[in-house]
């Protein structure tokens, strides 16, 4: 018997030292308005209209910190970041982030990689593409190389397609 529960309590061990990896997906949108500032992964855009919202409603970083907190199972943005909140009200998005950074990271997590896909028919992202990556980087303290974004169109159908929008998907890994 005490054979037994000294392999139990090795094995029991050797699952705490195992690297663990999760994964978690997060979705976002936000209407286009006319003045308002455009604010896509952290970095603003010029464009005509920008996106409503609480914050300065950055729908890939909003999507990413919900792949982030569904990986590490803590709910989602609206549940630590609530768009009732004051503290919240306008908020640059980025702080957002670090501050998910800093709740997964309680549960031993740091990003392993993320990749994303912005659905836009105007402005144009690619040229973006680079000075997101850079900024989301610094914000997540990871490397550039862990970070992929994608644009693309819905071919003018739905409310993207109208202009009357701007949706984000993400992937996020994490691991110990």
């Amino acid at each position: 018997m005490d054979n037994k529960q000294g392999m139990l309590n090795s094995n029991e061990n050797d699952n705490e030292n195992e690297k663990m990896i999760r994964i978690g997906m997060g979705y976002d949108v936000h209407q286009l308005v006319e003045g308002r500032d455009l604010w896509l992964g952290g970095i603003k855009i010029e464009h005509t209209h920008g996106l409503l919202g609480h914050s300065d409603a950055d729908v890939l970083i909003h999507a990413i910190c919900d792949a982030l907190l569904g990986a590490a199972n803590m709910r989602d943005i609206g549940y630590h970041f609530p768009d009732t909140a004051a503290e919240t009200d306008g908020i640059d998005s980025k702080i957002l982030l670090r501050k998910t950074i800093e709740l997964i990271a309680t549960k031993g997590y740091k990003v392993g990689n993320i990749d994303c896909t912005v659905c836009a028919e105007q402005p144009k992202l690619n040229p973006h593409v680079e000075a997101m990556k850079d900024c989301l980087a610094e914000v997540m303290q990871t490397d550039r190389d862990n970070i992929s974004i994608k644009a693309t169109t819905t071919e003018k159908l739905g409310f993207t397609g109208r202009k009357e929008g701007i949706s984000a998907y993400a992937v996020a890994l994490i691991e110990n």
